[in-house]
């Protein structure tokens, strides 16, 4: 099979998947076996055509020329082929997940959740192989208006609020803010296609430069930097699953994806950099680590403080992009993959306690790893990664990062990569604390009061069955690309060596 044949198989599997998941709505085991089938297919596709770009391959495909200089279509390079494996493999193991999840919650409406799901699959897909900022904003619209059902599902009045902010923080940011971008490395450059090293042209003011890293970076406001952050923390009223894979991986990672991808291919790092047109970016990145790992410090509810987390570890990867130092942009690719295991880890494991337990809070969870062992031992391993400890991927991408920092003396990086590992111990550990050594709450009746609207029942083990295998999947490839970080390391390698000047150092 050609490098475009794969192309193509990987963006029309989830298509397919997503018209048979329709079709099979009236009969749930259908349906299910039928979007993980697909998924696994996506996966295999994904994988493979990785392998070949891995090889040296670099398929194309033009769908149309709309304008000269304006192309409509597919590039696959080693950054994109990153963010794709990442959506393409965590897909079926997030598919298993909510066969748990949504059967085990009892969650209404399944059939057009799954099918949203697969859109917004080929919508990340199809952002990671955009072959120019045209295709990428096309694909990033998508991703927007596809996962908008998603955030929405339960169609309470909290949902609809949350959906509101997200499609008016995501699609005023893209309209008002990366569309004009857009339109002006046009009128400079003449073209819009993603080239190593950048497209504009020499001569071009720190002034201007500036401005437009401050319109893309503002502009793709899936990247969350603060202030435009309070999306986020919004849609964690979505089902588990999708504040899984949708708002630890596809979204978010759609955003720090396209913020490295604008930096690398089409701003032009060395030039940014010898113009000093990225310090505002450090400065900006570098706060939003520490305010964001703070107010996560201070929040109760679970997923919420895992919602901040993700605002402070993508803010690693926009000050990764922002460094623009070749190892720098070697962790902000490795923190792609890094963050998305991690946290998709802590989000399946918040699930399975509302699945088991029906706790949202990290004060009622006082002796829960007891019970819930494999759920909270994968949540340590989720925890360190996040931290940036080994034996997991997270140490490795921070490491880069942090060497970036060093080579290019920017030591207000560096500083707040080092607060921000002692307050994600801070905000993480306790957690952690509470599940293994502290007593677990006496049982009590299932109408018994309890704290924060729960309903009292303490008496349970484990999530449903899927849901654990989904979580012990994620968590071993946590410490898997820990030890065996080769492909994604040569992918981001091949990216770095390729848009900036002198190799790697």
């Amino acid at each position: 099979m050609t490098p475009e044949f794969l192309l193509v198989a990987s963006l029309l599997s989830p298509v397919a998947g997503g018209i048979l998941i329709l079709a099979a709505g009236r009969s749930p085991g259908a349906r299910d076996i039928l979007m993980v089938a697909a998924a696994v297919v996506t996966a295999v596709f994904t994988l493979m055509l990785a392998a070949r770009v891995l090889d040296g391959a670099r398929p194309v495909l033009t769908l149309h020329q709309l304008m000269p200089g304006l192309p409509i279509g597919f590039a696959v390079e080693p950054l994109g082929m990153i963010f794709a494996a990442v959506a393409g493999t965590l897909w079926p193991i997030t598919a298993v997940y909510s066969i748990g999840y949504m059967r085990g919650n009892h969650e209404a409406h399944q059939t057009r959740f799954h099918f949203c799901f697969a859109l917004a699959i080929v919508s990340a897909l199809a952002l990671a192989y955009s072959d120019g900022l045209l295709s990428m904003f096309i694909a990033y619209e998508v991703l927007t208006l596809s996962t908008y059902p998603l955030v929405t599902h339960s169609g309470t009045k909290e949902a609809m609020k949350a959906g509101r902010t997200y499609l008016g923080i995501l699609l005023g940011t893209s309209i008002g803010f990366q569309l004009t971008a857009i339109i002006g490395v046009y009128v400079l450059a003449g073209t819009v296609a993603f080239t190593a090293g950048g497209v504009l042209p020499d001569g071009l003011s720190p002034a201007l430069l500036g401005l437009l890293l401050g319109l893309f970076a503002y502009g793709i406001g899936k990247v969350a930097l603060m202030p435009l952050h309070a999306w986020l923390p919004a849609a964690m009223v979505a089902p588990t699953p999708v504040s899984a894979l949708l708002h630890a991986v596809a979204v978010v990672k759609g955003g720090a994806f396209a913020v490295v991808k604008v930096v690398a291919y089409t701003l032009g790092a060395d030039r940014l950099s010898a113009a000093g047109a990225n310090d505002w970016l450090v400065w900006v990145a570098s706060a939003s680590i520490v305010i964001a790992s703070s107010i996560a410090l201070t929040q109760d509810h679970l997923k919420r403080r895992l919602a901040y987390s993700t605002v402070s570890q993508l803010a690693y990867v926009t000050l990764a992009a922002a460094i623009m130092a070749p190892l720098s942009l070697v962790g902000a690719a490795m923190h792609i993959a890094a963050h998305a295991v991690g946290k998709i880890t802590l989000f399946f494991a918040a699930g399975s306690i509302h699945t088991a337990a029906h706790k949202d809070y990290v004060s009622q969870l006082d002796g829960i790893g007891r019970r819930m062992p494999w759920t909270m031992g994968a949540f340590v391993l989720a925890t360190l990664s996040m931290i940036g400890l080994p034996p997991a991927v997270g140490f490795t991408s921070k490491w880069f990062i942090l060497e970036g920092a060093v080579s290019r003396d920017q030591w207000i990086a560096v500083a707040a990569l080092g607060a921000s590992t002692l307050l994600n111990a801070a905000y993480f550990l306790p957690i952690v604390w509470r599940a293994f050594f502290r007593a677990p709450v006496a049982a009590k009746s299932v109408g018994a009061a309890a704290p924060h609207g729960g309903d009292g029942h303490h008496d349970h083990g484990e999530a449903p069955l899927p849901m654990v295998l989904a979580i012990l999947a994620t968590a071993g490839l946590t410490f898997l690309l820990f030890l065996y970080p080769d492909p994604v390391l040569a992918l981001a390698e091949a990216m770095a060596g390729t848009v900036t000047q002198g190799g790697l150092r």
